[in-house]
């Protein structure tokens, strides 16, 4: 998998000297017991080039210093606005976090708005992320949603959680709103951020997770880890493959393929038994037979392409 070294980091910064470019994006972080990394975000953001009209923290039932960490940042910042939901007692991954963005997105005050996130809490990024992620936008005008790509820190040098290029990183999904309305927003379930890009694809619309030194996403923990442990995440991710309509033959591929990452080998089985798991306990598949066509039709040329050698240099592009 790729590596950046130290040196090929760009810095968060403080907050720009001249006043940041105000646009008529809004975003959206549901955030649940995330103290540790939550600064890192709000430094992120707050230090952008272009800056949200508008950026709603959802807390989703924190026990530890997440609502007062927000709230000292909403108090100097007015566009930050911190709005808690009830505890349901347990981190709900997946479809807790949709529901915690729709309560959010319910409670949006700047109705103008052409460009939508939904953005994790611990996450952290360069000043100039949202100004050159929204350029991309500009630019084409069917491309629905776009991110930089993923990296995480190995040591002393930094991993990429690997994605192919269409793969929008969950943890910062930016949406036109054409287009996020066109696919009916996100499904509220563990499978939601496969769901989205696929249905994009299937509506004719473009998405992009591309390679750019100036946005680059860090993730401060390892994908799948935030309930509980990352072998019960790599079951879940199984899960939730089975859900979105994975062939059986690209859900063993797809874990052989995560047997390369953290935790080394076991996470890939994991995720390959948690899919057969729900198989044979025939759990709910998302009810969509235009969608299961071209998933279906979508695998099979990435397999075809896998086998030919085609992949590997279409994902570097």
């Amino acid at each position: 998998m790729p590596r950046l070294s130290p040196s090929e980091l760009v810095p968060v910064e403080s907050p720009p000297a001249v006043e940041p470019r105000i646009i008529a994006m809004v975003i959206i972080s549901p955030v649940r017991d995330e103290a540790e990394y939550l600064r890192l975000t709000l430094d992120s953001v707050v230090a952008q080039t272009w800056r949200p009209v508008e950026w709603i923290v959802v807390d989703d039932g924190s026990t530890d210093e997440t609502p007062q960490i927000v709230a000292e940042y909403a108090a100097r910042y007015p566009f930050i606005r911190l709005i808690t939901r009830t505890d349901r007692g347990f981190r709900k991954l997946g479809g807790g976090v949709v529901a915690a963005f729709e309560f959010g997105r319910a409670r949006i005050e700047h109705q103008d708005w052409r460009y939508i996130v939904k953005l994790d809490g611990d996450m952290s990024f360069g000043p100039r992320y949202i100004e050159r992620m929204v350029g991309r936008l500009e630019a084409n005008p069917r491309l629905a949603a776009v991110s930089g790509k993923v990296f995480r820190r190995e040591g002393e040098s930094f991993v990429e959680e690997a994605h192919g290029h269409e793969q929008v990183a969950g943890q910062f999904k930016l949406y036109r709103r054409e287009a996020f309305e066109d696919i009916g927003g996100f499904v509220e379930h563990l499978a939601w951020d496969g769901i989205d890009v696929h249905t994009c694809a299937m509506k004719g619309w473009e998405t992009l997770a591309t390679y750019d030194k100036e946005a680059w996403l860090w993730h401060h923990r390892v994908m799948g880890s935030s309930d509980r442990d990352l072998f019960v995440g790599r079951m879940r991710w199984g899960r939730g493959n089975w859900y979105l309509g994975y062939h059986p033959l690209y859900a063993v591929v797809a874990g052989l393929n995560r047997m390369r990452e953290k935790p080394y080998v076991i996470g890939g089985l994991l995720m390959i038994v948690g899919y057969f798991w729900a198989a044979i306990r025939r759990l709910p598949r998302y009810d969509n037979p235009e969608f299961q066509r071209h998933l279906r039709k979508w695998q099979n040329g990435r397999l075809k392409d896998a086998l030919t050698g085609r992949l590997r240099e279409r994902d570097s592009a």
